[in-house]
């Protein structure tokens, strides 16, 4: 079933939506200038996501899974190579393309919390619903509902300035969580927590594909993160290495 429904993105779709795979990259490279230098950031990645999948990529810092993330969520380009989303190819999407499709369809967590400071933990949260247009009696409710998966909503007046760590990245989890997207991309979510805080967080991740019927991909360095996952890929000098069950960590 095709998850992002924009009248732009089926008319630049050209796929047959046969795949079964939420999210799929064919033969990814990526490569910057540095002055004379070409730097190589992804290698020749292939990889196949399927739908409810918890899936995450391992590496250490510099290997390429900020990257590769980015170029799945359409905030970096590839530089040779398919990226297809629900078996429709994204080749031919435009800038304003992706960014209706993060609107609707893509969650995105970051390391770095990016809560707006004047703003409480509920104005966060409803800010990707007020930016599409929506707003009452069914925003509040969704706002509400994603604030207590997070357990947050009893925090839902408090401002950045007055939550944790823990509780910031609850909070973007939530405003990820609040458009109802079929993706979720987290970007080493864990980074700036303590080892328990982080645990809570992953938890909380993993819980997503049975409690929403999203999709997670997460770029982490740390074991006990993936060991959560559904499956791991390994990066390592922007290549990916072979699949392997968390249970194999």
């Amino acid at each position: 079933m095709l998850w992002y429904t924009s009248d732009a993105l089926v008319r630049l779709s050209c796929g047959d939506g046969t795949s079964r795979g939420v999210v799929k990259l064919n033969h990814i490279y990526k490569q910057y200038a540095q002055g004379r230098t070409i730097v190589t950031a992804l290698h020749d990645v292939c990889l196949e996501v399927g739908p409810g999948e918890f899936c995450a990529l391992m590496g250490p810092s510099g290997c390429g899974k900020s990257t590769l993330l980015n170029v799945i969520g359409g905030l970096d380009h590839q530089t040779a190579g398919t990226v297809a989303l629900d078996g429709r190819s994204t080749d031919d999407f435009s800038d304003a393309d992706w960014t209706t499709l993060r609107r609707e369809c893509i969650g995105l967590v970051f390391q770095a919390f990016h809560l707006l400071p004047g703003l409480s933990a509920a104005e966060n949260v409803a800010l990707p619903l007020l930016l599409s247009g929506h707003s009452g009696g069914r925003a509040g409710r969704l706002v509400a509902e994603c604030l207590d998966a997070v357990g947050m909503r009893e925090r839902e007046r408090h401002r950045p300035g007055e939550l944790s760590g823990g509780e910031h990245q609850r909070v973007a989890i939530a405003r990820a969580l609040v458009h109802r997207p079929k993706l979720l991309l987290a970007d080493e979510p864990t980074g700036n927590l303590d080892s328990r805080q982080g645990a809570e967080v992953i938890a909380l991740l993993r819980s997503l594909p049975r409690r929403f019927g999203a999709t997670v991909i997460v770029a982490t360095h740390s074991r006990e993160a993936a060991q959560q996952a559904d499956i791991v890929h390994g990066l390592r000098d922007g290549c990916l290495e072979s699949g392997a069950g968390s249970a194999t960590l």
